[in-house]
């Protein structure tokens, strides 16, 4: 491999460094967990049910806890050392998976596990963000997050149909053993993690701490900006992301191989994405990135909308994972170089409640609007949501370079 240029550190060269190595394993794992957690689940409760609004259950019980806890845990992760907040995340969960072979077969219990999984992640997923800054260097962080995004998007290709197959072979019980497991070595891993001294913000009350944090989003033209983006993709990508499967069938005339197939584009997209980024990332980190992202991701969805050709349609969804990964990493590292140690927590919690927002809200409409107009309609509607994103980014990204 050929050495790092001047400036610009390579993921290899961080995981030699013990501290960083530590947070990354204990992240990738924890992550390989949910995932586990969340495949075994949907696979559980379609056993159980037989019904795709029993299936709908469990993303709704992963969804509300983050638009009910996201304001508290943000607080917490601001107040508390984070590193204690992430372990306590990871133990609870693991408790919780060993629970679910018990309680497996009454689907209140299942749904209630699943609330209380996605609860502890809100906790867990704000406070691994806002602890990187604090373990490397400012214009090491797109190199850290990349690591810890290409590792995830492994996982997630690896662990969805090694979920699926364990569960099928060992029964539930086993993949909800393996699954505590998981959690078990991360909180091991983080109990060994040497963080320097934590600086508690200044706390004036919990509902007042929240809506400092609220403000803050609001107030920041840079966060505002980026919290406006994420909304309006995350208004797009729910129901694109979801009806995928629809397009696929009704525009290219595909079955579940080739939609298979077509999921394995963007996942190579996304492969490739940290290691443009790592390539092209020099100085400090720019928002324009984000914004591009978003631009390129509303062009395949214009392609997606108009293309009956499937090369074509892999083409656009190998860019499209390209430029989520890009935009992702980019959009992290900046969040975590723009805001001050004492606010991060509330500013990821904030993002995470939006994303979820607009992603509900998204599956719900998107639905009725395939229903009513057509996927096509979809699509062109994700677009434009998508593109609305890229052009709110241009006068707030002027404004922050030239400060």
């Amino acid at each position: 491999m050929p050495a790092a240029e001047p400036g610009r550190i390579t993921v290899r060269e961080l995981l030699a460094r013990p501290v960083y190595r530590r947070w990354w394993a204990a992240a990738v794992i924890s992550r390989a967990g949910d995932i586990l957690a969340g495949v075994t689940l949907l696979l559980l409760v379609l056993d159980r049910t037989g019904s795709g609004l029993g299936v709908a259950g469990v993303v709704i019980a992963d969804v509300v806890p983050v638009l009910l806890f996201a304001p508290v845990a943000g607080v917490v992760v601001d107040r508390l050392p984070r590193r204690r907040i992430m372990i306590a995340a990871d133990l609870v969960r693991m408790a919780l998976a060993a629970l679910l072979p018990l309680v497996g077969t009454h689907l209140g219990a299942v749904y209630a596990i699943a609330f209380a999984l996605s609860a502890a992640a809100v906790f867990f997923n704000p406070a691994a963000n806002s602890l990187l800054p604090a373990l490397v260097g400012e214009r090491e962080l797109v190199a850290a997050n990349s690591g810890i995004w290409t590792t995830a998007i492994v996982a997630q290709i690896a662990l969805a149909p090694l979920a699926g197959a364990l569960a099928a072979v060992a029964g539930y019980a086993a993949a909800f053993w393996v699954n505590a497991a998981s959690f078990a070595i991360s909180a091991m891993l983080l109990t060994g993690l040497a963080v320097p001294g934590h600086r508690a913000a200044t706390s004036q009350g919990w509902a007042r701490d929240a809506l400092d944090g609220v403000r803050l989003l609001v107030a920041d033209r840079l966060l505002r900006s980026l919290a406006t983006a994420q909304l309006l993709a995350a208004l797009s990508a729910g129901a694109t992301s979801a009806l995928l499967v629809v397009l696929v069938r009704e525009r290219l005339g595909l079955g579940p191989q080739g939609f298979g197939w077509l999921l394995a584009t963007i996942a190579v997209g996304a492969l490739a994405g940290p290691a443009l980024l790592t390539r092209i990332a020099r100085g400090p980190v720019r928002p324009g990135i984000v914004f591009a992202a978003y631009g390129g991701r509303g062009l395949v969805d214009v392609l997606l909308a108009l293309t009956t050709w499937p090369l074509l349609a892999a083409a656009a969804l190998l860019f499209y994972g390209l430029s989520t990964s890009t935009g992702t990493i980019t959009f992290t590292s900046l969040v975590q170089t723009h805001t001050g140690e004492a606010a991060r927590g509330r500013v990821f919690a904030g993002f995470d409640a939006l994303f979820q927002t607009g992603r509900l809200v998204s599956l719900l409409l998107g639905g009725v609007l395939a229903d009513w107009l057509g996927i096509t309609a979809v699509y062109f509607c994700g677009a434009a949501l998508l593109l609305t994103a890229a052009a709110s980014g241009f006068s707030p990204r002027r404004s922050a370079q030239s400060t």
